[in-house]
């Protein structure tokens, strides 16, 4: 599925947008195939909810091409979920037993056997092997070869002003391969423009924050700018950085040493060790040790105009900065993939489970719920099955549209964070203060208004809603076990009786005007490429920093890894590990003011000030205890230290 990445630079690094899982699969609960037809498996989620008999436009041309992953489902499904959840439940005997990735891939993974039972049926249908690994077999070849491999016709659907392919029904595989088939991707074909590249871009056009700043929450106050909430307002931070954010969020003597985190992207930047050596250098940081920064890429880019391949560089660097400006010791990979398609993510995923490159992984990237499909929801919760057995966890933004109404006209969570094998990262506003004291957070959500043409009020204060942390009850995923008890039944009932997963979990700092300073090379005005700095927020900001964060525990915990954290983190609900976060913590509105170069980077074309408000995230609400903006709250200093104990 496409990617769509906005790259709001100023002040938001939006998560990309790919239209893909969410984990479709309540935890514990491996895929289902019931008969379709005698002989013949159904592969549950292969017809989109769009292939609808209105939108149908005819049978799809014989000669037309196809091409298609097909993923196995190994030799236990519902045993690698079982050990999968087993393995990660505190309160299990098997807490923290992992396996291998040889011992799970022995274990769960696909046989022989199955591979050239599934190599047989395809081939046999007409169509050609081109790619096998040990999730999946691909396969081209044209629609009357896949219509006889898959058991249903393929057709053309209006989707929008487009047409695609798709299945007018339920994929089937034969009953002979005993299940051996997992899912199938690709038979819809909605929207792969298959782009191939060879090179990347230069690095995207420069952005630069106007100031007046504030070094450190309310140490610069707007006096010549009007009022909001009744008093004068600070400017926003120039930027945290890692000495502020380490402060906040009780990072104590810890620095990772020891801890291997992944970051997964598409795409790579050029500049990435320049830029992160010279930003640890500004900062204090830590310097980076030989080896400790590595990247592992692909041979080849795809769709890079289409998945606006520079602006993914932003977000490496932003989430590689991030992590060792928090935890400076970790060791850091970059697992790039060659598109922001799913395919392409997917394997990035695999590459760091199949060689265990890292016990913890952070993503910034996702979409809304209402793009997943079913099949690619059960090809990400299997590699995050497979992950939690080996002991590794996943981290994923929870996005940056509050409840997506405004952006989507549908109150909806994002995926892949809905997944119940992930832990979903939510964000809030961050205040900082002198001596890097921890003042407060609330919930990310910011409304803006503008500065009057005479300067003497703010136009439509508190004004329109830009942006804020993705939240609330998923329509697909069912509850899973370690929210109940915790989760309000007003949040994890509110789309059904039997209850469902609630996003986020946990949470940090992701506000653009309570932000995180980056520094990384672009392209100015002049052509040239120079380093520069900005301030830069949104939820693929907190899923780095917690990442980091869970770095510092694993220490803490004597590098034990902390696998799937989820059911330990809602397991310490209520403590002293958590900032129990709220909108309102200081008993009154809040807001900041903002001045911005009109062209982005200078102010040859003059200055835009506006007011900034603090939690106001759409029609979501941080209150007291669990909520769908912060999750169980953010890491205060106990939290760290509380991973001793285990």
């Amino acid at each position: 599925m496409r990617s769509n990445r906005a790259h709001i630079r100023a002040g938001v690094s939006m998560a990309a947008t790919l239209p893909m899982l969410a984990g479709a699969l309540a935890l514990g609960m491996p895929a289902a195939h019931a008969a379709d037809s005698p002989g013949r498996d159904a592969i549950a989620g292969t017809k989109p909810l769009w292939a609808t008999a209105k939108a149908d436009k005819g049978a799809a041309s014989n000669g037309a091409q196809v091409s298609a992953r097909v993923y196995l489902a190994g030799r236990d499904a519902s045993g690698l979920a079982a050990y999968a959840k087993a393995v990660s439940d505190p309160d299990s005997a098997s807490y923290g037993k992992y396996l291998t990735a040889a011992q799970t891939q022995s274990r769960f993974g696909a046989t022989k056997a199955q591979v050239t039972a599934v190599r047989s049926w395809l081939t046999s249908a007409g169509l050609k092997v081109t790619g096998v690994s040990r999730h999946y077999v691909s396969v081209s070849g044209d629609v009357a070869a896949a219509e006889k491999a898959f058991g249903t016709q393929l057709h053309n659907y209006a989707k929008g002003s487009k047409t695609y392919r798709a299945p007018a029904a339920t994929a089937s595989a034969p009953d002979s391969l005993n299940g051996a088939v997992l899912t199938v991707t690709g038979l819809d074909n909605a929207p792969h423009k298959a782009r191939h590249a060879d090179t990347l871009p230069e690095p995207s056009a420069v952005f630069k924050n106007a100031g007046p700043f504030s070094s450190y929450y309310g140490s610069k106050t707007a006096s010549t700018l009007p009022s909001a909430y009744g008093k004068k307002i600070p400017y926003a931070v120039a930027g945290y950085t890692g000495k502020q954010l380490r402060a906040a969020y009780g990072a104590g003597s810890h620095t990772g040493q020891g801890v291997r985190v992944a970051i997964t992207d598409a795409y790579a930047s050029p500049t990435i060790a320049y830029d992160a050596a010279t930003y640890a250098k500004k900062h204090g940081d830590a310097a980076w040790r030989t080896g400790q920064l590595r990247q592992s890429l692909p041979g080849t880019y795809t769709r890079t105009e289409e998945c606006d391949a520079a602006g993914w560089y932003g977000e490496e660097t932003l989430d590689v900065e991030a992590v060792h400006a928090v935890a400076p010791a970790a060791n850091v990979t970059y697992v790039g993939a060659a598109s922001c398609y799913d395919d392409d993510l997917l394997d990035s995923l695999s590459k760091v489970v199949d060689n265990h490159l890292a016990d913890i992984v952070s993503n910034s990237w996702g979409d809304i719920e209402a793009n997943q499909t079913p099949d690619l929801a059960a090809a990400y919760d299997q590699v995050f099955q497979f992950g939690a057995v080996e002991g590794i966890g996943f981290y994923f933004s929870s996005g940056d549209n509050g409840d997506e109404v405004a952006n989507t006209g549908t109150k909806q969570v994002d995926t892949p964070a809905n997944s119940a094998w992930v832990t979903a990262v939510g964000g809030t506003s961050l205040a900082v203060g002198k001596g890097d004291s921890y003042l407060w957070e609330t919930g990310w959500g910011t409304q803006k208004a503008s500065l009057s043409a005479d300067g003497k009020s703010w136009t439509a204060f508190p004004g329109a809603f830009t942006s804020g942390a993705g939240g609330g009850t998923s329509a697909t995923v069912a509850q899973p076990f370690y929210q109940k008890g915790v989760v309000p039944n007003a949040l994890a009932k509110a789309r059904s009786a039997a209850g469902n997963r609630v996003v986020p979990d946990i949470a940090a700092i992701a506000d653009p005007n309570t932000g995180f300073k980056v520094g990384q090379t672009q392209t100015f005005p002049d052509g040239s490429q120079q380093y520069s700095e900005y301030r830069i927020g949104g939820t693929s900001l907190a899923a780095p920093v917690i990442a980091a964060v869970q770095a510092l525990a694993q220490q803490a915990r004597g590098g034990k890894a902390l696998g799937f954290a989820n059911p330990a983190i809602y397991a310490k609900y209520g403590t002293k590990a958590y900032h129990d976060v709220t909108d309102h913590p200081t008993g009154s509105g809040l807001a900041v003011a903002r001045v911005d170069f009109a062209n982005g980077y200078d102010a040859a074309d003059g200055l835009l000030t506006s007011v900034r408000s603090l939690g106001k995230d759409s029609s979501l609400s941080a209150v007291k205890g669990y909520d769908d903006v912060t999750g169980v709250g953010s890491p205060a200093k106990g939290y760290v230290d509380s991973y001793r104990r285990h």
